[in-house]
């Protein structure tokens, strides 16, 4: 059964998810939630809160949450890949596309990102274009450089 719940956050509402093993989900859009019926905290919810508020005052630089992502294969080399970008730093969509070797695949890749279930847990906000500019993000450019911002400290 899913899990849902929100959490206020200096960058706005979170919706996490969970299946009562994982995280499936975080994210700034209530309609990713599977199950509205099942608004409730969890466990697991209570600790990826824990460690969202302290990765949102600086005192966090990686997760430790259980993960589940549904998804493509290609998906899921992207968003394993996103996992290995350091705190603070960016990767550009043509690097993660090499990392996957896909080296082609860096359109496929900002679609994967796009499609990212699980965001800040899930970096996507570190990949950048390839001139070093901001480009699309699930829950919007402003989000994406203040989360950026938070991480250069």
């Amino acid at each position: 059964m899913a899990n849902a719940y929100f959490h206020d956050t200096p960058f706005g509402k979170l919706y996490i998810s969970d299946d009562g093993e994982k995280i499936t989900g975080i994210s700034t859009d209530a309609m990713s939630v599977s199950d509205k019926s099942a608004f409730k905290k969890t466990d697991l919810m209570c600790e990826a809160i824990k460690q969202l508020d302290e990765y949102f005052k600086g005192e966090r630089k990686k997760f430790t949450l259980p993960l589940r992502t549904q998804g493509t294969d290609f998906q899921k080399k992207v968003w394993d890949a996103l996992l290995e970008i350091p705190y603070g730093e960016t990767r550009s969509y043509g690097h993660i596309a090499k990392m996957i070797k896909e080296p082609k695949a860096y359109r496929a890749v900002g679609g994967a990102c796009n499609r990212n279930p699980i965001m800040i847990v899930i970096p996507c906000h570190r990949v950048i274009g390839c001139d070093s500019s901001l480009t699309g993000y699930a829950g919007g450019l402003e989000i994406k450089e203040k989360l950026l911002t938070l991480e250069k400290g």
